[in-house]
């Protein structure tokens, strides 16, 4: 029965320590982001919504940069395109390492958040078409496809402290594979006109980067300014800036040493890099982005509550988001189960993947930034989709916040198991007990 079960795929199963270790200080730092993200928001909010609020629209549209490139933007620009750069550079950083020294590099481990992620895109979308159809929004389908992964860790720090590691992996993981499937979306489905020239231009500084970080060199004074060219050439090309944090991100090496062999190489500058720029992304990017982008008059004329939710695009994101996302990552995870003949881990259950999925449900950063380019920025279908992104994302953690609580007696016992080291040697028994009985999962 041993052999037997060693055999049979399992889901959610827990990994080794090292990616486990690794990726619950991910976790911390992007809960901290979270709960920034969170303030920046309510203060736009409430600043939009105050006797002020032409200030607010007076800050976001402020206009700053060297016209002679073509940069004199807006501030609100400068945080969509400029500093979620940033952020997707940082997503470039943990998919390579991922697909290279991470769970995705195992097909086997891959094919749930890979399929999951792609469900949590399919679904909303065809929800979101299906309630557009007559109306003339669809160019917003893509709205309700992201799930913002520090949103959802701010509300997992409050309600499931508890959830195991390998829940909070996946969870991380698909967010990281939403990510690339939201950035391709941007790429192909949101370039308004393309200018060749400084396209192709802007493989020049690209490819310096890649040569010089190819080669270890860490000098920021080198680096910074290939990285600001490639950025300034993919904004002039019509594709949209953020594009270019994932192309620089791809670029920076994984492993310490390419020849050493394999992921146990070591860590790479990929680790250095995420290390400097995670608390940039997280701490000052998204809490900014947020700040300028959720910014909308509740009560406003355009963007009222009521109009908005009569609006098809608002009703059509806040489905995508929570209904859409749960099926189709709960969908897509059950048919993995199904045709490989796979099993969930023994202590789970299918109602903690709902959860889960439901938690993914959330989506605010690029949810917005794509809103965004759908309908112009400032418009009054962009404030009705600000509005339910807000409603749908609040809703999703209302929901999620309710499956999570009921589960969470049974996340306790887990979490006890999972952080007990009686041998006190500073790695959690269950990682280090190479006799623990009956237990298929890796270590």
């Amino acid at each position: 029965m041993a052999s037997e079960s060693r055999r049979t795929p399992v889901l959610f199963s827990r990994g080794s320590w090292g990616e486990a270790s690794r990726i619950a200080d991910i976790l911390r730092k992007e809960t901290i982001g979270g709960a920034l993200l969170l303030v920046g928001a309510v203060l736009a909010l409430l600043w939009a919504n105050s006797p002020w609020s032409d200030s607010y629209e007076s800050l976001r549209g402020l206009t700053f940069g060297p016209s002679v490139l073509h940069l004199d933007l807006s501030a609100a620009t400068w945080a969509a395109d400029g500093l979620l750069a940033i952020f997707f550079f940082v997503a470039g950083l943990e998919l390579k390492r991922e697909f290279v020294a991470g769970d995705l590099r195992t097909p086997a481990r891959a094919v749930v958040p890979i399929a999951a992620a792609t469900g949590g895109v399919l679904v909303p979308a065809a929800f979101y078409v299906v309630v557009n159809l007559d109306s003339g929004g669809l160019r917003g389908w893509a709205i309700p496809t992201a799930t913002d992964i520090a949103f959802a860790l701010a509300v997992l720090a409050i309600i499931g402290r508890n959830l195991p590691s390998a829940l909070r992996t996946f969870l991380l993981t698909l967010a990281v594979v939403d990510d690339l499937l939201a950035i391709v979306i941007i790429a192909i489905f949101y370039t308004a006109h393309l200018s060749v020239g400084p396209m192709l231009l802007a493989l020049i500084p690209l490819a310096a980067f890649t040569f010089l970080v190819q080669r270890r060199v860490r000098s920021w004074w080198l680096l910074l300014p290939l990285a600001f060219a490639a950025w300034a050439l993919v904004h002039a090309s019509g594709v949209h800036a953020t594009v270019a944090g994932v192309l620089l991100g791809f670029a920076v090496p994984v492993l310490r040493s390419e020849k050493a062999g394999g992921p146990d190489a070591g860590p790479g500058l990929a680790e250095h890099f995420e290390h400097r720029f995670r608390p940039l992304s997280a701490g000052v990017a998204v809490p900014v982005f947020a700040f300028f982008s959720a910014g909308v008059a509740i009560n406003g004329e355009g963007g009222g509550l009521g109009k908005a939710l009569s609006d098809p695009v608002a009703l059509g994101v806040i489905a995508g988001l929570v209904i859409g996302k749960p099926i189709g990552i709960t969908l897509a995870t059950w048919l993995v189960a199904r045709f490989t003949r796979a099993r969930l881990d023994p202590d789970l259950g299918w109602v903690d993947v709902a959860g889960l999925a439901v938690l993914g449900g959330i989506g605010f950063t690029v949810s917005l930034l794509i809103g965004e380019l759908a309908f112009e920025a400032g418009s009054e279908r962009d404030a009705h989709v600000k509005i339910a992104v807000l409603a749908g994302s609040l809703t999703a953690a209302l929901i999620a916040t309710i499956i999570l609580r009921v589960r969470n007696r049974q996340y306790q016992v887990i979490h006890a198991a999972e952080t007990a080291d009686l041998d006190h040697d500073g790695i959690p028994d269950v990682y280090s007990d190479p006799d623990d009985a009956g237990d298929p999962r890796p270590r």
